[in-house]
């Protein structure tokens, strides 16, 4: 059986990529590494939607999360972070094992921030040096407003702002240097549609400011040595050759399509997913602030998500993601990254019929089908 990876990270993966990473190996300290390297960087910039060097880390998206709080803050500094999710709790525990102390908005899961509580924080608390949060909530699906955030932090210089882009960059813009955004990370595993195994980075020069102060410890993660490095079109310990080599098969592609199609896409996916389910009676779970990077759906009253998930693997061979903690057997979720197109869509609508259709769910057989292939018309 032909399996169907549709989980929010790792994505499918381009053959092109595929094929670009299945050259032979080349030595990372040459000339012509070193334009691979440039060429990745200088692509990543767009992405980005920045003037400002773009760091490659060879590790998961996480690495990068923990690179910004060790290279930009203290020991005993304050942070703001907005926990709606398992990945605003990353946060809080990266926090927490460097001595950086923390204060909470516990965010409802499915919603988003409301940036006014941020603002009546900031104005109380001025030790307060940094805000932490995700733009795109990959547990929940939900999109955190960066834009109106960015307009409490962008013209003080005593605080900066953190944003896991990990499954934002690439999926809908999230505007660097417009929006005035101090740290943005990737990941290569999600809107990249690569293997995991590379992290970006971008720090505003207000965050190198915060770098230059910084006690925490940071050896392989040092990010002025990384900067430095990419400067010279390097990197200061052995890069990840073969993912670099795809990840300019995918910049490439993008350059080719237009990041404005990019995003089209996306949105397009993700309106056909979750308006297709919503004809079978299921409620998409972030609800007016849904990311496009990914659907994440309710089970109906009643039934286990886990048996939906299990259902499609085991009949179909589609791979989807469940919920985590709190959502546990409540949610599925689909992702919109990646090499997946209309046909990927509306198989794992169809299967999802086909699995509630035994479990009891009481709906018109091919109406979720018909209303997902009806908005797939417009790509």
């Amino acid at each position: 059986m032909k399996n169907y990876v549709l989980t929010p990270g790792p994505v499918p993966v381009p053959e092109f990529v595929m094929l670009e990473m299945a050259k032979p190996i080349i030595h990372h300290r040459t000339e012509e590494f070193e334009e691979i390297f440039f060429k990745a960087t200088q692509g990543l910039k767009k992405v980005f939607m920045t003037k400002e060097e773009v760091l490659i880390l060879a590790s998961s998206g996480t690495g990068a999360m923990d690179a910004a709080i060790s290279n930009t803050l203290s020991k005993g500094d304050k942070t703001l972070v907005i926990n709606g999710g398992k990945f605003g709790e990353r946060w809080l525990k990266i926090c927490k094992a460097y001595g950086v102390d923390t204060v909470e908005i516990k965010v409802e899961w499915g919603k988003a921030v409301d940036p006014s509580q941020i603002e009546d924080i900031l104005k109380k608390d001025k030790d307060i040096k940094a805000v932490l949060i995700q733009a795109s909530e990959t547990s929940t699906g939900v999109e955190h407003p960066i834009k109106e955030i960015a307009k409490l932090t962008k013209d003080r210089d005593d605080i900066i702002l953190i944003v896991d882009g990990i499954t934002a960059v690439g999926a809908f813009p999230v505007e660097f240097d417009k929006w005035g955004v101090d740290i943005l990370i990737g990941g290569s595993q999600k809107a990249f549609m690569m293997p995991p195994g590379l992290a970006f980075i971008v720090l505003s020069q207000k965050a190198w400011e915060f770098n230059k102060k910084s006690n925490l410890p940071k050896f392989y993660l040092d990010l002025s040595q990384a900067h430095k490095n990419s400067l010279k079109k390097t990197s200061p310990w052995t890069p990840a050759v073969t993912l670099i080599v795809g990840l300019n098969a995918v910049l490439g592609y993008f350059d080719k399509i237009g990041l404005d199609r990019l995003y089209e896409k996306h949105s397009i996916l993700s309106q056909a997913t979750t308006e297709g389910f919503e004809a079978i009676g299921l409620e998409n779970f972030a609800k007016g602030c849904t990311s496009t990077a990914l659907s994440v759906i309710k089970s109906p009253e009643g039934i286990d998500a886990g048996l939906i998930v299990k259902g499609l693997k085991k009949k179909y061979g589609m791979i989807v993601a469940g919920g985590q903690d709190q959502a546990k057997g409540k949610i599925f979720r689909i992702t919109h990254m990646g090499y997946v197109d209309k046909a990927d869509i509306i198989a794992v609508v169809a299967g999802v019929e086909g699995i509630l259709s035994e479990l009891g769910h009481k709906f018109t057989s091919g109406a979720g089908v018909s209303r997902t292939t009806k908005i797939l018309d417009r790509l």
